[in-house]
């Protein structure tokens, strides 16, 4: 299973490390382009809204040719945007070639995470789909702090000059696969109809709730840990959230084909409150390593396992679905980032942050439940009914609109 899907989690992992990134190496490119944090800081904004607006609207109209110029143009363009940060001038330049990266991370994301599923037999879907949040989680734990140490070598265009080089050998790793790529469904009734499914709502909403709470949480990591003695343990604490992320998205694929995620939606976000709880309520070292890792190991299994949930039954619609989950985790990121900092800025403390990012997990295990409960309990049997929707006919009729 693994030969099939591994070029796809290479191509995760160049999203991983880009997404996060320009934190590192924020201060340094601030004086190269003659900006100040914040005007950089908007890079990560530039990012997430392209990617929230590319991957529901754009994939499905690439994914029309085949699903490896799909793959392709989108890696292309993401290479292409990366290129033009690392050779970025001015600020409005900069600006402008996150979006156009933001735009290719978001058709990819979408395109590779379906197709993974779409390769092997549905009893490994769960387990092709973690492996592409895998490489999102270890293109975070290892590149991104790999991206700072060059940063700090040969200055932050070397830094992104080896995002790039990694989207690069991404893409000559799906160019040069042996074999067909599966031609991916897509659905007639356009990408918005599968918003007013509820099941399909209520996840992309619980998608935005534990972003804003896990990854924009994990933005004041560092203050929080200082806030509450423990300042010399920053270092130990980020890399047990990494580590935890990297274990929990590699061993989560194998328990969610075995136990489905109807059992384990609910459980997720529980763990992560108790993570919080832990973080906010007690100051020992030992406590907020476990914490921590558990935070980053239940945060990144929630990618697949609501994946999982959404799709299970509407593989012909998996694509567009996907594009929506993850869009709204990004946007949910940038939410909670900025709500941090409103908090901040309000004269909270940061080692009260968890205890915010609690109250929001609370009302998101409301919406896991309520996931669990319209999930079903197996995906349907592959039936030429259920099938016929997955393939517009080859010559549609006049009265019949074609896909966008």
């Amino acid at each position: 299973m693994i030969g099939k899907v591994w070029p796809l989690v290479i191509a995760a992992v160049s999203l991983g490390i880009d997404a996060y990134v320009l934190a590192g190496v924020l201060p340094d490119m601030a004086d190269s382009l003659a900006s100040t944090a914040g005007g950089i800081g908007l890079g990560v904004t530039a990012f997430t809204a392209a990617y929230a607006a590319a991957g529901p609207f754009l994939s499905r109209v690439l994914v029309g040719r085949s699903t490896r110029t799909a793959l392709l143009v989108a890696l292309g363009t993401f290479n292409i945007g990366n290129l033009a940060t690392a050779l970025a001038p001015t600020l409005g330049i900069f600006l402008s070639s996150r979006v156009v990266a933001g735009a290719g991370a978001g058709v990819l994301t979408a395109v590779a995470t379906a197709t993974a599923g779409a390769l092997v037999a549905d009893h490994e879907r769960g387990r092709a789909m973690a492996m592409v949040t895998f490489g999102l989680s270890a293109g975070t734990v290892a590149g991104v702090p790999l991206g700072m140490l060059i940063g700090e070598q040969v200055g932050w265009r070397g830094t992104m000059t080896f995002v790039v080089l990694i989207g690069v050998l991404s893409m000559l790793a799906l160019a040069l696969r042996s074999g067909t790529l599966p031609q991916l469904p897509t659905s007639r009734s356009g990408n918005g109809a599968v918003l007013r499914n509820p099941r399909v709502a209520f996840g992309i909403a619980l998608s935005f709730v534990l972003g804003m709470a896990s990854l924009g949480l994990y933005t004041y990591l560092l203050p929080m840990a200082d806030e509450s003695g423990l300042k010399s343990w920053g270092f130990a604490l980020v890399w047990a959230w990494g580590i935890g992320g990297v274990l929990g998205s590699g061993l989560i694929g194998r328990p969610l084909d075995t136990l489905g995620p109807r059992r384990l939606m609910p459980v997720v976000p529980a763990f992560l409150l108790a993570s919080f709880l832990i973080v906010w309520l007690v100051d020992s070292p030992a406590a907020w390593l476990i914490a921590t890792a558990l935070w980053g190991a239940s945060g990144w299994i929630s990618v697949p396992v609501l994946q999982q949930a959404l799709t299970r039954d509407r593989t012909e619609q998996a694509m567009p679905i996907i594009a929506f989950q993850m869009a709204a985790m990004y946007l949910g990121n940038a939410a909670g980032s900025a709500l941090g900092s409103a908090l901040l800025a309000g004269g909270v403390n940061a080692d009260a942050l968890p205890g915010w990012a609690a109250l929001a997990v609370a009302g998101g295990m409301v919406l896991a439940v309520l996931v669990a409960r319209l999930t079903p309990r197996s995906a349907p049997a592959a039936t030429p009914d259920a099938l016929a929707p997955r393939t517009p006919p080859t010559q549609p009729t006049p009265a019949e609109p074609r896909c966008p």
